[in-house]
């Protein structure tokens, strides 16, 4: 298993959001957490869920802090992945949720 975090893509985003993250047409993206992550590092994964699927993970390569929600005026942190990710070809039901959950990848499939 691979720890990491899962973060929800709306729908509303639609698929041409979710497809960028795994078809190589970006290099990296940016996603955000609530204040400082205490268990995240890099090298560990944020895994994808569009439509109550689980559809793929990317590798992080940063961690920046300090950073200031626009909306709040509360901290929060940067994370930084690295595109294209891992694409799953048959995705996983996982229900989606708002904000920032942390996940050990018990649902990803092991390597044969």
């Amino acid at each position: 298993m691979s720890f990491g975090i899962t973060k929800t893509i709306p729908a509303k985003d639609g698929p041409a959001a979710v497809n960028s993250l795994y078809d190589g047409s970006i290099d990296s993206f940016e996603f955000h957490m609530a204040g400082k992550p205490s268990r995240l590092n890099v090298g560990d994964y944020v895994y994808t869920i569009t439509n109550d699927e689980l559809v793929g993970r990317l590798e992080i390569t940063e961690l920046i802090g300090g950073a200031i929600n626009p909306s709040s005026g509360k901290p929060r942190t940067l994370i930084m992945v690295k595109c294209p990710g891992e694409r799953l070809a048959n995705p996983v039901a996982r229900k989606g949720h708002r904000g920032t959950r942390y996940y050990d990848g018990a649902d990803w499939p092991q390597s044969s």
